[in-house]
């Protein structure tokens, strides 16, 4: 007795969404996100709000190819900012960010990196990939209070559950 070949279901497909929300519960993160695109510069543009998270626009969201790109501030002048305790995740952390369409993406961090700024891995955290992953950017290493910047940033980088 032969039976017919069954039909593979393919996976569901998630629209990608605009992401509107990070939670972070291992280190207390909880940030509505602004959103930003590109500075006068080319550069990736940062939050005003040292507070706030920001979504980086020209890249992926939630639910589709590609790195969705978080970025915030470590501190200010007036002490720590958002993204602050980024250095203090570990892999298998998780990351949740909210959609604008209610739905909630869930990620682990996979590892956390520090580079100097001057060999930022650009493709690796803006590159195109075949993953649904995230990438949490902020600055790291010592303050250069002649440039007023950081020279490191940190790199988080989390795949999709």
């Amino acid at each position: 007795m032969t039976t017919a070949p069954t039909a593979l279901t393919p996976p569901p497909v998630v629209a990608p969404a605009e992401p509107a929300a990070v939670a972070i519960p291992s280190i207390g993160v909880r940030s509505d996100l602004l959103h930003l695109g590109l500075a006068a510069d080319g550069s990736a543009e940062v939050p005003a709000d040292y507070a706030l998270a920001g979504w980086f626009r020209e890249g992926g969201r939630p639910g589709g190819r590609g790195p969705t790109v978080l970025l915030g501030h470590v501190d200010s002048r007036d002490g720590p900012a958002v993204f602050y305790r980024l250095r203090d995740l570990s892999p298998g952390d998780a990351i949740e960010v909210a959609t604008g369409d209610g739905s909630v993406a869930r990620y682990a961090v996979d590892r956390v990196e520090q580079v100097p700024k001057d060999e930022f891995p650009t493709f690796e955290v803006f590159g195109a990939t075949r993953d649904d992953v995230l990438r949490l950017v902020t600055c790291a290493g010592d303050f250069d209070r002649g440039e007023r910047s950081y020279t490191d940033n940190l790199v988080v980088h989390a795949t999709r559950l």
